[in-house]
């Protein structure tokens, strides 16, 4: 996948245990839902402020498992400066998330 490091799971392997590496994904998974609803949730209401952090939580859920894609993305959608809005850059969002969870689901099993 285009996004995706596999190095920081090869990482991950090294130091940790497969039960350990399993619940990371289970984490991320739930993690990812909620963090995509709430940006969901706050771009409709208007909140700017909640739009922004719950992008910042979702780079850095991205980034600790490699999905650099998914970090790219928002890290764009929590860039106050950035000319694009949340209709252009959720749909996105969305579609990295749901290709990088299947990646780590390849990836971890």
């Amino acid at each position: 996948m285009d996004g995706f490091d596999p190095g920081v799971i090869a990482a991950l392997r090294e130091d940790l245990p497969e039960d350990a590496l399993r619940h990371i994904l289970r984490t991320f998974e739930a993690d990812l839902a909620r963090l995509l609803g709430e940006l969901v949730a706050a771009a409709q209401a208007g909140r700017r402020d909640a739009y922004l952090h719950a992008a910042h939580a979702l780079a850095g859920a991205a980034g600790a498992v490699g999905l650099t894609g998914l970090e790219a993305e928002a890290r764009i959608a929590m860039d106050p400066a950035q000319p694009e809005g949340p209709a252009a850059v959720i749909p996105r969002l969305l579609a990295r998330g749901r290709a990088g969870l299947a990646v780590l689901t390849r990836e971890i099993g």
